[in-house]
């Protein structure tokens, strides 16, 4: 994971009630990204040769090779009748690579049905990916998962478009905090009601705050955290910098988006188990 690479990151078993655990990443995680307690596992897409293969003569410097047995290709080839690249993507007409499809296990993961479906089994072993015969869902739940990945790494222009910042301040995430309020705010400020659902406010003081955050943003977990209040608690005493509070932003579109996706990814698919 120091060199170009995609993990997803999850868990072999879990306590937690509802099981929401795969995240990817694009650098090295750590033991406890994903759940606290249980510790998690990550699964990089790409090996990339150690010194003692290159010196082998075998592999080249920069040469890497998909994480994926070749069992596992020949059978997602056989069922797609699609032929392997060894690296990124294909044109999903007549060829497919690893890229497609991490993004594919990316989506089933983020199916809201897979995860009600199968919760007692992914509470005891690591997720078990159904494949399907059926092209065109394939690459549906490839473009999905595709921008659930471009979400989740925080790869899009415009973080304005998410929660305002409207009060300034010193920008302390002080003790207490963040709280999140529906209503109006302290100063008068009407709730934003932009979009689908009213949305709330995100305090990190008394007097500032994050504007336009909706509620099920707000208790969107991954894994065991709750990720808009933990982000903020891990910086508590400290100063929010331009930079942290555009990070912020971005984390707000991201969830909201995802929550957008997964709806779309139950919606794509026709019926279970997948075929």
């Amino acid at each position: 994971m120091l060199r170009p690479n995609l993990s997803i990151n999850t868990v072999r078993q879990t306590k937690m009630r509802a099981w929401n655990h795969a995240v990817v990443a694009d650098l090295p995680t750590p033991a406890l990204f994903v759940e606290i307690k249980d510790g998690s596992n990550a699964f990089p897409l790409y090996l990339y040769p150690t010194e003692q293969e290159v010196n082998s003569g075998l592999y080249g410097k920069g040469d890497r090779r998909a994480n994926l047995s070749k069992e596992c290709v020949e059978e997602f080839a056989g069922q797609l009748d699609l032929e392997w690249v060894p690296d990124g993507t294909g044109d999903l007409e007549k060829t497919f690579g690893p890229e497609d499809v991490l993004h594919y296990i990316y989506a089933v993961l983020h199916s809201p049905t897979y995860r009600k479906r199968y919760a007692e089994f992914l509470k005891i072993d690591f997720p078990r990916i159904p494949l399907t015969a059926n092209l065109d869902l394939f690459r549906k739940l490839c473009a999905l998962g595709a921008d659930l990945v471009r979400q989740h790494l925080l790869e899009f222009p415009d973080p304005t478009m998410g929660a305002g910042y409207p009060v300034n301040g010193d920008n302390r995430v002080e003790k207490g905090y963040p709280k999140y309020v529906e209503g109006p705010a302290p100063d008068g400020r009407e709730p934003s009601t932009a979009g689908a659902q009213p949305k709330g406010r995100v305090f990190i003081n008394q007097s500032q705050y994050f504007d336009g955050v909706p509620k099920s943003v707000w208790e969107f977990h991954v894994g065991g955290y709750q990720v808009c209040d933990k982000w903020l608690k891990d910086r508590r005493g400290r100063v929010l910098t331009y930079d942290d509070r555009i990070h912020y932003r971005k984390i707000v579109i991201a969830l909201e988006e995802t929550i957008r996706l997964m709806a779309e990814i139950d919606a794509a698919i026709p019926s279970w188990p997948i075929t």
